[in-house]
C-alpha cells in the first residue's frame, strides 16, 4: 500500500516527564499525573500557556478506576488549561494511541503542542481489591461487552490465559523453549538494576525464572509485567516548534497502527497478533530499515509479546525471536539489539505503553545514566497485544 500523506513527519517530541514508579505511590493519581507533566512541559522549554493539546489513552471514561484514573477532562481543569483539542478514548491501537492521536491532531492544524500522558495506579488498587487488575474488570458488564461474553464461560478472565495460547503456539510451531522465552525476563531485570525507578532491582538468574511459579501454562510469575503507581508524559510538538527548543527534536518518522485482522484475542494471529499489521504499515511509511534502529522498547505486558513484537518489526526473522534472543547477548545494552533499557514493564513497573517511549527518548538524548547505551539515532517504540498495536520509529536530529 502507497500512502500519499505521511502527516507524522511534521510532528516532533520536545520533552518528556515521568514521576516516581511505585508499588504502591503515597501520592495521588493526579498528584503523579502533575508530577510527569510539569516535568515534560519544563524539559520541552514551554510553559502552560503554550499547551493547546492533551492527549491520552484510554481516558475519562474508565471513570477514574486505578487502569486509567485521570483523564484529559480532568488534567485540563486542575492545570487551567486553554486547549483547540484534546481527546482519549479506550477504542485503537493500543497504550500508543494518545500519541497517534495527538500527531494527527497537529498536523491538521488544531494544535502547535499536545501534551500526551498516561497515569496509571493499579498497584494501589490491588491494596483495595485483588482482581482490580484483571482485564475482565476493565470492560464494563463484563459478561454482557462484545468479547468478554465469549471468554469468560471458559474460564478467561485474565489476559495471560490469552497470551498463555500465544507462548503455546510459538512453542509449538517454532520449536521457543522456555530457557529462551527466560531472556526477556532476564535481560529486563538486568537493566533495572541500574534503573534507580525501576520496581525491582535486584539480580535475576536463570535458576530464579525456572523456580517462579506457573501462572499459565507454558508463561510463570515473572513472564508477567509488575503492577505500579506511575505517571509518563510527552510533548509532540510542530517540528519547526521543536527545533526552537532546548531540545535536538526527535521526530516521529514513521507510525503503526494498522488492525487488518479481528478484533478478537483468539481470531487473531496466535503467532503475532496485531503487531504484524502495526509494523508493516510503520514501514511502509519510511525508507529506513529493521537494521537501522538502534535500540528497541517492545512490550512486554508478557515476555512473549516482545518476542512477536520482534518478528513483527522485522528486528529478527519470523519464527527465530526464540533463537535470535537466546543467551541474551544480542538484546544486551551493549549487544547488537539493545531492547527495554529501563527494564521493561517486567521489572521497572507497567508504566503501560508511553514508558517505552520515555525511555526511547532518554536513550537517544543520551540521558540514561548507568544504563545508557551506545550513542544512535534510530529506536523502535512499540506497544500492545493481540488485537491492540501501535508502533512509532523515532529518529533523532
Amino acid at each position: 500500500m502507497m500512502f500519499d500523506h505521511l502527516y507524522e513527519k511534521t510532528v516532533a517530541i520536545s520533552g518528556v516527564g515521568q514521576s516516581e514508579v511505585a508499588r504502591p505511590s503515597d501520592k495521588s493519581a493526579m498528584r503523579l499525573t502533575l508530577d510527569a507533566c510539569l516535568e515534560a512541559i519544563t524539559d520541552a522549554g514551554l510553559t502552560r500557556e503554550d499547551i493547546d493539546g492533551v492527549a491520552c489513552w484510554p481516558g475519562d471514561n474508565n471513570n477514574g478506576n486505578s487502569f486509567s484514573p485521570v483523564g484529559p477532562n480532568a488534567l485540563i481543569g486542575t492545570m487551567g488549561l486553554k486547549v483547540n483539542w484534546y481527546g482519549g478514548g479506550y477504542e485503537g491501537p493500543g497504550p500508543l494511541a494518545g500519541v497517534i492521536n495527538g500527531a494527527m491532531a497537529i498536523a491538521a492544524g488544531l494544535c502547535n503542542h499536545v501534551l500526551v500522558f498516561r497515569t496509571i495506579t493499579e498497584a494501589s488498587g490491588r491494596l483495595i481489591d485483588k482482581s482490580a487488575n484483571a482485564l475482565s474488570n476493565k470492560t464494563t458488564g463484563r459478561d454482557s461487552s462484545f468479547f468478554w461474553q465469549w471468554y469468560t464461560p471458559y474460564e478467561v478472565h485474565s489476559a495471560i490465559n490469552l497470551m498463555a495460547m500465544y507462548a503455546q503456539r510459538h512453542f509449538h510451531k517454532y520449536g521457543t523453549t522456555p530457557e529462551q522465552l527466560a531472556q526477556i525476563a532476564l535481560t529486563c531485570r538486568a537493566n533495572a538494576e541500574l534503573n534507580p525507578k525501576a520496581v525491582y532491582r535486584t539480580p535475576m538468574t536463570m535458576n530464579d525464572y525456572m523456580a517462579s511459579r506457573m501462572i499459565s501454562t507454558p508463561l510463570r510469575m515473572f513472564d508477567c509485567d509488575v503492577h505500579c503507581d506511575g505517571s509518563t508524559a510527552i510533548i509532540l510538538s510542530r517540528i519547526d516548534a521543536a527545533r526552537a527548543g532546548p531540545n535536538p527534536p526527535i521526530r516521529l518518522e514513521a507510525i503503526g497502527s494498522a488492525l487488518h485482522q479481528p478484533w478478537s484475542w483468539d481470531q487473531i494471529s496466535l503467532t503475532g497478533g496485531a503487531s504484524i499489521d502495526a509494523a508493516k504499515m510503520m514501514w511502509q511509511r519510511t525508507d529506513l530499515k529493521p537494521t537501522d534502529v538502534g535500540s528497541a522498547q517492545l512490550y512486554d505486558g508478557f515476555s512473549i509479546l516482545t518476542m512477536l513484537w520482534l518478528e513483527a518489526l522485522g528486528l529478527c526473522p519470523v519464527g527465530e525471536s526464540g533463537r535470535f534472543v537466546e543467551g541474551g547477548t544480542r538484546i544486551a545494552r551493549d549487544g547488537s539489539l539493545p531492547i527495554n533499557t529501563n527494564g521493561g514493564q517486567l521489572s521497572g513497573g507497567r508504566t503501560h505503553g508511553l514508558g517505552y517511549v520515555h525511555e526511547a527518548c532518554t536513550q537517544l538524548w543520551g540521558r540514561a545514566g548507568l544504563r545508557q547505551i551506545a550513542p544512535h539515532q534510530v529506536a523502535v517504540a512499540a506497544a500492545g497485544g493481540g488485537p491492540l498495536a501501535g508502533s512509532l520509529l523515532l529518529v533523532r536530529e
